[in-house]
């Protein structure tokens, strides 16, 4: 990696040096961001998927206890 600064420093290149440095840091975050994302919708998925049965399961203990009262 020094190599490639001392590089850059000698033809004057530190702008471009920055911006590599900028866009390798951009996307690193991007990807970092992205994969985060992707993992929080499928914890969220796994959550409601557990509500819905959870619900379900209600409901089917709700109908049975109604029944009993009636009888």
């Amino acid at each position: 990696m020094s190599e490639l600064i001392r590089i850059f420093t000698e033809r004057g290149d530190l702008a471009h040096l920055a911006l590599l440095l900028w866009a390798s840091a951009a996307s690193t975050a991007l990807w970092f961001a992205l994969r985060e994302l992707g993992a929080a919708s499928r914890r969220f998925d796994d959550f409601v998927r557990e509500l819905a049965r959870f619900n379900r399961r209600a409901h089917r203990r709700g109908n049975s206890s109604t029944r009993e009262h009636h009888d």
